[in-house]
């Protein structure tokens, strides 16, 4: 599984997705630790909030979801019809929260997004 983590600061989980210009790469297998494979750094104009064009970068990482703190109704229509499935929550640790993905273990819910 190939996961894409919104973080601004390249250290935790950050909100926003559409507006985030930083994505943190991971392979994810069940019973292994999550492997940082890519930093993807995005200019402005690269936003999922501002691109519209069906080559955007995260399109092309082969991607089975997004993790997030936060992301509106558009931006998880657009990554579905991707086929991406977009994850949220209220947790911030991206390595506790990746491995909670794995074992199959619930995340805390995010709180609602709002613009």
């Amino acid at each position: 599984m190939r996961i894409a983590v919104s973080s601004q600061n390249f250290r935790t989980i950050t909100g926003h997705a559409g507006k985030t210009r930083r994505f943190l790469i991971y392979a994810l297998a069940p019973d292994s630790e999550p492997t940082e494979i890519e930093r993807l750094e995005l200019p402005k104009d690269l936003t999922l909030h501002a691109y519209h064009g069906p080559d955007h970068p995260l399109y092309q990482r082969q991607l089975d979801a997004v993790l997030t703190a936060s992301a509106g109704e558009k931006f998880v229509e657009r990554m579905n019809r991707q086929g991406i499935e977009v994850i949220t929550t209220a947790e911030s640790d991206i390595e506790a929260a990746l491995k909670a993905i794995a074992a199959g273990e619930p995340l805390p819910p995010a709180e609602p997004h709002e613009h």
